[in-house]
């Protein structure tokens, strides 16, 4: 069991060095002198970012749920305003936002953090926000078997709003719908006003 740490522990320290030189080499491409002062530290403190930033590579959603508990409600069940962070996957800026869940339980619920941790676990990643909603959306229903799921995530894109059209305050929606979600337009009307009160 040592050996195989040692080993997980060597290859990050690897990864970590790797990083390291290559943000120094684009900092110098850019026109930096990575002897400054202010930047002696920057290639570290990346590679701490990243690690963080990009923490749901070593996550599989469908854990992130654990534990789920047999219970008879059946009625709608909604977490909303969970914040999340992630980076763009086409110019590595971040966007943020919030997302917004609800489902209809069919005998199994999830602890109410872990579905902030779901969250959490897809969108520390490269990603879309259009994939994003649609995979928290497919894991809740492959692990829950609910009734229904209803995802809404809002987010504000930086390559949107800090190059590019520049158009800073833009807000970006996307939802995914399933089971009775999908065929249910009072459902999709509860939802949404819950998510106004």
């Amino acid at each position: 069991m040592a050996g195989i740490k040692d080993y997980v522990n060597q290859q990050v320290e690897k990864n970590r060095e790797q990083i390291e030189y290559h943000v120094r080499e684009i900092l110098k491409l850019i026109g930096e002198n990575v002897e400054r002062e202010g930047l002696l530290e920057t290639p570290a403190r990346v590679t701490r970012m990243y690690e963080e930033i990009f923490a749901g590579y070593s996550v599989d959603p469908r854990d992130v749920l654990g534990v789920t508990f047999d219970e008879r409600h059946e009625e709608l069940v909604i977490v909303r305003d969970i914040v999340y962070y992630s980076q763009c996957e086409h110019h590595m800026a971040p966007f943020f936002g919030k997302a917004h869940i609800g489902y209809i339980p069919s005998g199994k619920i999830a602890g109410l953090s872990k579905l902030a941790r779901l969250v959490e676990a897809v969108t520390r990643r490269l990603q879309v926000q259009e994939r994003i909603t649609s995979q928290i959306a497919d894991t809740l229903e492959e692990t829950l078997s609910p009734h229904g799921v209803m995802v809404v995530v809002e987010g504000e894109h930086l390559c949107m709003c800090a190059r590019g059209v520049k158009k800073p305050g833009s807000k970006t929606v996307t939802s995914a719908l399933r089971g009775q979600f999908k065929t249910s337009a009072a459902l999709r009307s509860e939802f949404l006003a819950l998510l106004k009160q």
